[in-house]
């Protein structure tokens, strides 16, 4: 198995050049299968993760996260970048105390955003966001992590672009490696993120431009959040309510084979 030095240094190899695709499994089983289909790195999702232990996103606890990474770690020998949400703390000491928790579970990355949590105030003030990425920067150390800062102002309703590349900005000179905002809307705001921060790399949450497109617009990295596990959920739901409403099960010809899936986890692990 890959010890978590040999992964952090690839996944910070991965971040040097070109565009790399890193999907985001929900738990063991998906993390085997798409490491089998030569992704070189994945990341954890809080909604799919969330989703399935029968939670909504951002409801899990701390030790509950703690202890899908460890899992999802263990279980595969690409690096791993943990959604680590909001370092499941308000104050940078709370964030630091978490960081630290994540290293010691073996990601080779982690993600800190500044959603506060609360719909009303959605975005830390600008201050104690950036004191929070420098503090999860801290905590890090000399582990290798990869620390992602992230942006949320488009996510939670401020879409307010020139706030998102001051915040940005100020997370890279705090000592975030790579930045994210999710759910830019267009080509011309994503490159505009990419030179606002250049040289660092820029996360980029897939929707409908491809991995070419972003890629020229210098995109280095490229993230599916909880969409692989929304189709899953799509595909079960569709099959289920057939089975509830009509008493058919037309819906299992859609699934996948039993050997495929045998071959995806045997050639993943």
């Amino acid at each position: 198995m890959t010890s978590p030095a040999e992964k952090r240094a690839a996944f910070r190899a991965l971040h040097r050049e070109g565009c790399f695709v890193m999907p985001n499994p929900w738990d063991v089983g998906s993390a085997i299968a798409l490491q089998s289909l030569g992704f070189k790195a994945i990341a954890s999702t809080s909604a799919g993760m969330a989703w399935a232990m029968g939670r909504p996103d951002g409801a899990v606890t701390r030790e509950a996260v703690l202890s899908h990474l460890a899992a999802l770690a263990a279980a595969t020998h690409i690096p791993l970048n943990a959604d680590f949400e909001n370092g499941f703390a308000d104050d940078p000491e709370g964030v630091a105390a978490s960081v630290s928790l994540a290293v010691d579970a073996g990601v080779a990355g982690l993600s800190i955003e500044d959603f506060t949590g609360d719909p009303a105030a959605p975005l830390y003030d600008f201050t104690l966001a950036v004191e929070r990425i420098a503090a999860a920067r801290e905590a890090i150390g000399a582990s290798g992590v990869v620390l992602t800062a992230r942006a949320e102002g488009f996510l939670r309703g401020r879409p307010d672009l020139d706030e998102i590349l001051r915040r940005l900005t100020a997370f890279a000179d705090a000592g975030a490696d790579c930045l994210y905002a999710p759910l830019l809307p267009g080509e011309a705001e994503i490159a505009t993120v990419v030179r606002a921060v250049a040289p660092s790399p820029v996360n980029v949450l897939a929707d409908s431009l491809p991995v070419a497109t972003l890629a020229g617009l210098g995109v280095r990295r490229i993230s599916v959040g909880g969409s692989l596990a929304r189709v899953a959920w799509g595909g079960f739901l569709d099959a289920a309510r057939e089975i509830a409403n009509a008493g058919t099960f037309g819906g299992f010809s859609r699934g996948a084979k039993g050997g495929d899936i045998k071959a995806a986890l045997t050639a993943g692990a």
